[in-house]
């Protein structure tokens, strides 16, 4: 039977330790798959069409002309959805495969009601549920998770230019990961350099690696959002930047990073909450150094107030991901903490969003098929 239509979700991620640091070779992020997810449908249709709900944009026409998309809209905010469907589609020519005519349709509620983001990954869960939802529909057999991994991973470098993979493979994966990054610039060059798209998907990632790793039971997750988005490619841009300016305080935030992740680690991995937590702390005040370092405001003074009461009741906190606004997170030694913190967050103006880890990684929600 073949797939009449097909409805794959995938969901946002939250980065927990290791931000920047993960930008270099064989350094461990910790990053975990959260319970706010993209869908995407693709259905059966006459002709290619596109609906980005989040957008606005309705059934616009696309056509897939000599290995590459062309698609009847000049709205910038495509480009991440065009690479992901160039790059899976040339995937399945190379396995042989046609192409059929479908609709595909996504819709995302990985950010505010207002429209303003969390900084839960959305271009990366965007790209990673397209290309799930492509392959899930149109070659089955191929749709392997590592499969998903590797396309969403080139699809959204191409576009971006940087990034770590980490918003990918939480995505992809699910759960809490621990992660090496590809190296943005290492997998470009692999992609330019490469006759096909299979050529990169098969070759040897030599420095990813990711894998699962599991929370103490007796811990506590918690999430605030401070209100103000925060743009990652600057943050990352001036931080780098640190790289070439000032190599002896980017190099000891490196080493600082190493410390701190390995500590959160050791401190799943032997359920010692207290080593957990000196690893959230001692990473937050690695970024608060890089950030003062770089000139660059990486921990706002709402994240300031978030971390620090998370700390007064027993806790640790930190910012998430490139830090300058969006979300800053919490672990706490019990639910009642918990609770108290999610109340002296809101008096403080800080939004507590329910969130939690989500397991699974990609996953189909529904399937229609024709006889």
């Amino acid at each position: 039977m073949v797939a009449k239509s097909i409805t794959v979700k995938v969901p946002g991620k939250l980065m927990i330790a290791g931000e920047f640091a993960v930008l270099e070779p064989y350094q461990n992020l910790a990053v975990m798959a959260v319970n706010r997810f993209v869908y995407a449908t693709v259905a059966e249709a006459d002709s290619h069409q596109l609906t980005l709900s989040d957008f606005s944009l309705h059934k616009v026409p696309w056509s897939w002309r000599e290995t590459d998309i062309h698609i009847d809209s000049d709205d910038p905010r495509l480009s991440f959805v065009k690479n992901a469907l160039r790059i899976t589609y040339r995937y399945l020519e190379e396995q042989g495969l046609p192409v059929l005519p479908m609709h595909v349709s996504t819709r995302s509620e990985l950010d505010d009601a207002s429209g303003v983001k969390y900084g839960l990954g959305s271009s990366a869960a965007i790209v990673t549920s397209i290309v799930a939802g492509v392959l899930r529909f149109q070659a089955p057999q191929l749709a392997e998770k590592d499969t998903i991994f590797r396309l969403a991973a080139i699809s959204h470098v191409i576009t971006q230019g940087n990034g770590s993979g980490a918003d990918i493979a939480a995505s992809t994966y699910g759960g809490l990961l621990q992660f090496s990054s590809f190296q943005a610039d290492w997998l470009l060059e692999a992609y330019q350099e490469a006759g096909s798209v299979t050529e990169v998907v098969e070759k040897d990632w030599k420095y990813y690696k990711t894998k699962p790793i599991t929370l103490p039971e007796n811990v506590y997750f918690c999430v605030g959002w401070t209100g103000s988005a925060a743009s990652t490619k600057d943050l990352v841009n001036q931080v780098r930047l640190l790289k070439i300016n000032n190599a002896k305080a980017y190099t000891s935030f490196l080493k600082d990073s190493e410390h701190a992740v390995s500590q959160f680690l050791t401190g799943s991995k032997d359920n010692d909450i207290n080593q957990l937590f000196a690893g959230i702390t001692a990473n937050r005040k690695a970024l608060n150094q890089v950030g003062k370092a770089a000139d660059t405001n990486i921990e706002t003074p709402d994240l300031t107030v978030l971390c620090n009461l998370a700390e007064d009741l027993g806790g640790a906190g930190k910012p998430s991901g490139a830090g300058g606004g969006d979300c800053g997170i919490a672990f706490m030694p019990s639910q009642e903490a918990a609770e108290q913190l999610a109340h002296a967050w809101e008096e403080a103006g800080i939004k507590a969003l329910t969130l939690s880890p989500s397991t699974g990684g990609e996953t189909v929600m529904e399937e229609n098929h024709s006889v």
